[in-house]
């Protein structure tokens, strides 16, 4: 029962924080920091966080697979979140948030072959809900719904975020089942500041000038956002730690409904009812999938 709650609990704040943080993600960008330094400094600032914690690990009988899927896993979450981040600067809250409903099928997909998760009728049903409702939202751009629209930098951005972040889920939950969700989280910190930083210096960014466009707002920004990363990475790990990926990023789903509503409020985005009937149908579609439990 209490692990039920603790689950339940963790799912609701992954819902909220992880469409808060992608508002002081675009906010930041928008005012001239650059999106690969956003990533960096919100990984950096997380791994330093964690360094408390590492000293009463007993890192070498830790198993080589833990080492092997950590690696990967920050390859992939390094790049995805920093495409993530480019396409919240170019692109709306609201039409961006709601595609990231396909990371679940994505999932599903690889989770197949890595973690042996096999789906069925309800699964299939799902899939095709939350294609039929990402239609409803990519449908209130100005070019309308067209295979087009997959021509947008930003679309084209999201998509490649959410393909390496659905693959990262995967290597998440193997390092998960290497060590616990504790460990997963820091080896998600520090690889992700390596190779976000490793990021940096191939598009030859100097992290100290981009400090000096720091203002007290900005870090008060930053403060929020490394806050909301935080917490949606941790409450994430427990949630893979006590059910399936695919499962789990299905319920985070709901989350798309918040994105509409914050595009709409803050940035004053457009078309919120035919997005919001979008999202409620790629949010069925996701209830369709945890139907395979």
């Amino acid at each position: 029962m209490i692990e039920t709650i603790l689950t339940s609990g963790a799912v609701l704040l992954r819902i909220i924080s992880n469409p808060v943080g992608n508002v002081f993600q675009k906010q930041l960008t928008q005012k001239g920091h650059h999106p690969l330094f956003v990533n960096f400094f919100t990984y950096f600032s997380l791994s330093l966080l964690c360094l408390a914690g590492a000293f009463f690990i007993n890192w070498p009988l830790l198993p080589p697979s833990f080492w092997i899927y950590s690696i990967l896993g920050g390859i992939a979450g390094a790049l995805g979140n920093g495409f993530l981040v480019r396409s919240l600067q170019m692109g709306d809250l609201s039409v961006l948030g709601p595609i990231n409903a396909y990371k679940s099928v994505i999932s599903m997909i690889i989770g197949l072959f890595l973690l042996h998760e096999i789906p069925n009728g309800w699964g299939l049903m799902g899939v095709a809900l939350i294609i039929y409702g990402s239609y409803y939202v990519l449908d209130t751009g100005e070019q309308r719904f067209s295979w087009n629209i997959l021509k947008r930098a930003e679309i084209k951005l999201r998509i490649w975020a959410m393909i390496l972040t659905a693959i990262e889920a995967v290597l998440v939950k193997k390092v998960i089942l290497a060590s616990s969700p504790l460990l997963g989280f820091i080896s998600w910190c520090w690889f992700g500041a390596l190779f976000s930083f490793l990021l940096l210096f191939f598009n030859k960014l100097q992290p100290g000038e981009q400090i000096k466009k720091l203002t007290p707002a900005a870090i008060q920004s930053f403060g929020l956002l490394v806050l909301c990363i935080g917490t949606m990475q941790f409450t994430t790990n427990w949630a893979f730690g006590h059910m399936p990926v695919a499962y789990a990023l299905s319920l985070f789903q709901l989350s798309t409904i918040v994105s509409v509503l914050l595009g709409h409020r803050i940035f004053q985005e457009k078309d919120i009812r035919k997005k919001l009937i979008g999202s409620f149908i790629m949010l069925v579609g996701s209830v369709a999938i945890i139907q395979l439990s």
